[in-house]
């Protein structure tokens, strides 16, 4: 039983202390916004827009574009389109009798996956700044001026920005994404950070390569390969976006299985970068290892020898463990945790890299997606 507890408490111990150091670094350094150099740029934008059976939200999405605050002489739209149903009539329309921007329109006519057609759509791609966004965001009116005012520094290669709000108020979500801004940002002053985002990405187009053709962290995938390349790849807090995010705790289990497994094998293919590329390779890279891949075992562990431990000591009451993590698990999906939803927004992320990495080793995950009605009408509301 000695031996049992012991375990236990070197298991949570372990766990816990690279959290506890990087909690440390960021209290003690407190770094704020982006490192860049920023300063006003106005550079040609391609806006790349991935599209498949959009023509519920395309025409928003559209409007959502055109009326940033950019000069829209300067700026395409590249959008790939894999639909079958109307949304490629639906964008002819809207840009019939438009003369700014300008549409490229790629028409997949069999639907390949997502990282390919990016890989087509970026080599289409004319003008200085590339800009990767999805349909189900919305963008603040200063992201292109923003994104502009970060690669104007030479030495950034590609910048993301915040999710400031879950579309749908789901508290799970956007209580994980306020602790990874916090973590974006100190990473990003470090040298540059892992994670890049989907609903708002830009890069410099000279400095864009390929993804591979069954990615599905595509985002992320091309900012570390920029990160490889030489440039910095940073966060920037002043880039605002908003997300369409799942209401349902099952949906949403889904969709960060999804984006889990994606993370986790890019890591684990990119892993010979691991203590090079300054501080990137030495301190970001590792923490993500350790947060996306070994946390999440040791976690499991934990819970399954405090469960043996509990049943040695008292029998069938020993089953209060998982009953208690059960109870947890209940509520935080209910949103009813209040100061301690955070708390259970991490540990639902860990749970989801868990069974992310079992569907991997089970030999799931292509780089196609499925149209959801919710996050459709969560989007268009």
């Amino acid at each position: 039983m000695r031996r049992l507890v012991g375990s236990l408490l070197f298991l949570l111990s372990v766990t816990g202390l690279p959290y506890l150091l990087y909690l440390l670094l960021l209290k003690l350094w407190n770094p704020q916004g982006s490192p860049a150099e920023k300063r006003p740029a106005e550079p040609t934008v391609s806006i790349v827009l991935p599209t498949y059976n959009e023509e519920r939200i395309i025409e928003n999405k559209l409007d959502d574009i055109v009326t940033l605050d950019y000069p829209m002489q300067k700026v395409e739209i590249v959008i790939v389109d894999s639909s079958d149903d109307k949304t490629r009539e639906l964008i002819r329309e809207f840009f019939a009798n438009r003369e700014h921007p300008t549409l490229t329109l790629i028409e997949e006519g069999e639907r390949r996956g997502l990282a390919p057609a990016l890989n087509d759509a970026y080599e289409a791609a004319t003008n200085e700044m590339v800009v990767k966004t999805d349909c189900d965001s919305k963008l603040a009116a200063d992201v292109l001026r923003e994104a502009a005012a970060n690669l104007a520094d030479p030495e950034i290669g590609a910048v993301t920005g915040r999710n400031t709000e879950a579309l749908g108020g789901s508290e799970v979500e956007e209580g994980y994404r306020d602790v990874q801004a916090h973590i974006q940002t100190l990473e990003s002053h470090l040298d540059s950070t892992f994670i890049f985002h989907g609903p708002f990405s830009a890069f410099d187009n000279d400095a864009i390569v390929s993804v591979d053709e069954d990615s599905i962290a595509d985002d992320t995938e091309l900012a570390l390969k920029i990160r490889k390349d030489g440039d910095r790849v940073v966060f920037d807090p002043e880039i605002e976006y908003k997300e369409a995010a799942h209401s349902t705790f099952r949906k949403r289990r889904q969709q960060k299985d999804r984006r889990a497994m994606g993370l986790i094998r890019l890591l684990w293919r990119q892993r010979e970068m691991l203590g090079a590329y300054g501080a990137y390779g030495r301190t970001v890279l590792p923490f993500n290892w350790w947060f996306m891949i070994i946390s999440p075992w040791l976690i499991m562990a934990s819970i399954g020898l405090a469960t043996l431990g509990g049943l040695a000591v008292s029998g069938p009451l020993g089953l209060a463990v998982p009953g208690a993590v059960t109870g947890f698990v209940a509520l935080g999906s209910r949103e009813k945790l209040g100061s301690l939803q955070v708390a259970y927004s991490l540990f639902d992320t860990q749970v989801s890299l868990f069974r992310a990495s079992l569907k991997l080793l089970d030999g799931e995950g292509d780089g196609t997606w499925e149209i959801d009605e919710e996050l459709r009408e969560v989007y268009s509301e």
